[in-house]
This record gives structure tokens, sequence and C-alpha cells, in this order.
């Protein structure tokens, strides 16, 4: 069994490489350039309020409330219709892809 300090030390060096890996460096690259804008900033911010309220309403059970939806899918198309901020979502899809599979470790 590992003691806590060993933990700590793979914890960082962990840490180390996702920070220096492709994944992470494009997504902090495309991060930094669609958050720039306060435009993309605030409808990032009410996709993400969004997609949260139906992801929380699938895991109680509970029907989507119709307005969500259809805010959902607007939001959507609005932001996949930016090439720049379309291609952080994909990166930031793929470092959850990449950290998950840490956890499934």
């Amino acid at each position: 069994m590992m003691d806590n300090e060993a933990v700590r030390a793979a914890t960082e060096q962990l840490a180390a490489a996702i920070r220096e890996s492709g994944e992470y460096l494009q997504y902090k690259a495309l991060k930094d350039a669609v958050m720039s804008s306060e435009a993309n900033r605030a409808l990032l911010k009410e996709y993400q309020r969004t997609q949260t309220r139906l992801q929380m309403a699938a895991v109680s059970g509970l029907d989507a409330a119709g307005e969500d939806v259809d805010r959902f899918n607007k939001l959507s198309a609005l932001l996949y219709a930016s090439g720049d901020v379309a291609q952080y979502l994909v990166a930031q899809l793929r470092l959850q892809q990449m950290t998950g599979e840490i956890f499934q470790s």
C-alpha cells in the first residue's frame, strides 16, 4: 500500500504529464483564444449551465424541461457554427475522455 507522500508524488507526476500532453496543450490554446471574446464566454457559460440542468434531470430520472432542450439545441447549433468554438468544445471532450480513462484505470 502506498503512503500519502507516494500518492502525492504520483499525482504530481500525472498532473505534469497531462499538462504536457498534446490534448491539454491544444485545449489550453483554443480555450485562451475562444475565451478572449466576451460573447463566447457568455454563450459557453449559458451552454454549460443548460447542459448541467439537462444532465441533472437525466440523473434524477426526470424528463428534461422542453425549454431547456430547445435552448440547448439552439446554443449547440450556434456554438458549433463557429470554427474556433467548435474546435474548443471538441478539444474539451478529448481532454475529458483522457481524464476519464485515468479514473477507469
